[in-house]
């Protein structure tokens, strides 16, 4: 997998270093829903069953480099 800087950075804080890479690869792979920002970027969502929680991962235009990864307090699937 491919990261951002501030990916990297981000990951350093105590409530997203918990987040597994498999669960952002499994986002990326079989998201409940995407959306395509007006910059370009993408987010996926996936509903994480051990953590009971959806995942937000936010992608550069280019669908490979990840840019953020959280848990989505506010994600509602429809």
């Amino acid at each position: 997998m491919k990261y951002t800087h501030y990916f990297l950075y981000t990951r350093q804080r105590p409530d997203r270093a918990r987040i597994k890479d498999e669960w952002i690869d499994f986002t990326i792979k079989s998201p409940v829903q995407t959306e395509i920002q007006s910059d370009g970027r993408i987010k996926k969502w996936a509903k994480i069953e051990e953590e009971g929680k959806y995942l937000r991962v936010i992608l550069l235009e280019d669908g490979e480099t990840i840019h953020n990864a959280f848990f989505d307090r506010n994600f509602k699937e429809v």
